[in-house]
């Protein structure tokens, strides 16, 4: 099955300000966002945060978190940043 995966506009605005690196990770994980849905568990520190929310570490200071409602295919990315300014 595949996802669709969206990006917030806030996001979207911010990617230009990660470095290029976390930028690479950051697509690579959408790419098996896409693939395997919102369950990622060979991501560094994935999580759940709650009812249909996930997190996964990027590198050690960046965090990217999402959110799938059980039983449909779209995803959306609602926060990609510093671990310390995440909301969980």
């Amino acid at each position: 099955m595949k996802y669709n995966v969206r990006i917030k506009k806030k996001v979207a605005r911010g990617l230009k300000d990660l470095p290029i690196d976390v930028q690479k990770l950051l697509f690579l994980l959408i790419e098996e966002l896409k693939s395997y849905g919102p369950i990622q568990k060979s991501w560094q520190n994935f999580s759940p945060l709650g009812k249909d929310q996930y997190h996964c570490h990027l590198t050690y200071r960046y965090v990217a978190c999402w959110i799938c409602h059980k039983g449909e295919i779209e995803i959306e990315v609602y926060y990609v940043g510093s671990r310390e300014k995440a909301p969980y």
